[in-house]
């Protein structure tokens, strides 16, 4: 399993914690607000109902739902606009970091965000400096659940996907951006509801650290997650199994 695939879990594991910080609910509105930009029908927008499903799925209240779709396509009165935004940086050890920031205050997310690289050693980047080391993907993420690989390697392939990464726990489908739609749509026909569906950015050439320094930046990496105006973080680092182990073990 790749570094950010073994990160993603991580950040599975962790979802409890989350939900017990409040964050859940709050990074789900924004999901839902951001994809409901190019239209609020769910019929239509597969990205924003694949962002309601998991809003459903952690028992988001309908009406949350409701007001997070209406701030998106700005039916909402008097709600302050969200920008999207990717910032680039760089963690402790040269580590190359692609920050998603969905925030109505950009100067206060800037402000968190160099606070928590600097403090770790690291720093913000110009535009450009870092996203060469990374290209958009769409990704799809879930548990097996019985389905043989063959199968869903079949099912993905004729979908437009380019690789397929399975797991006993985990199975994950990269494929282009525009063939986003198709492969949800795919999954959607034999009754996979994925854990994860979204565009990514996902590293072109990963890094490799001792154990001890890979725990350094996935604490850094823990820290911006944690940050109010932070949606995703990518990252170019190969977490190694020895380094998972300290990890989860520390």
């Amino acid at each position: 399993m790749s570094g950010h695939s073994k990160w993603s879990t991580i950040k599975r594991k962790k979802g409890a914690t989350d939900a017990r910080r409040g964050m859940v609910f709050t990074r789900l509105a924004k999901e839902i607000s951001v994809a409901a930009r190019t239209g609020g029908d769910l019929a239509t927008n597969f990205r924003l109902r694949l962002a309601v499903t998991k809003a459903r799925e952690a028992n988001m209240p309908k009406d949350n739902i409701q007001r997070a779709i209406k701030r998106g396509t700005g039916e909402a009165k008097g709600s302050v606009a969200l920008d999207q935004v990717t910032y680039e940086g760089y963690a402790q050890h040269g580590v190359a970091l692609m920050i998603e920031v969905v925030t109505d205050n950009r100067n206060r997310a800037v402000a968190a965000l160099r606070h928590v690289l600097t403090r770790a050693g690291g720093n913000l980047g110009e535009s450009g400096s870092v996203a060469w080391q990374f290209e958009a993907k769409a990704y799809f993420a879930f548990p097996p659940e019985g389905r043989g690989e063959d199968m869903l390697f079949e099912l993905a392939l004729e979908a437009g996907a380019d690789d397929l990464i399975y797991s006993d726990e985990l199975v994950e489908i990269f494929a282009d951006v525009e063939s986003f739609k198709e492969v949800g749509d795919a999954l959607e026909s034999v009754d996979i509801s994925p854990e994860e569906a979204m565009l990514r950015m996902e590293p072109v050439n990963l890094i490799e650290l001792s154990p001890q320094c890979t725990g350094q930046v996935m604490k850094t990496l823990e820290a911006l997650e944690e940050l109010e105006d932070v949606q995703n973080v990518y990252t170019n680092l190969d977490v190694t199994a020895e380094a998972l182990s300290a990890y989860e073990s520390d």
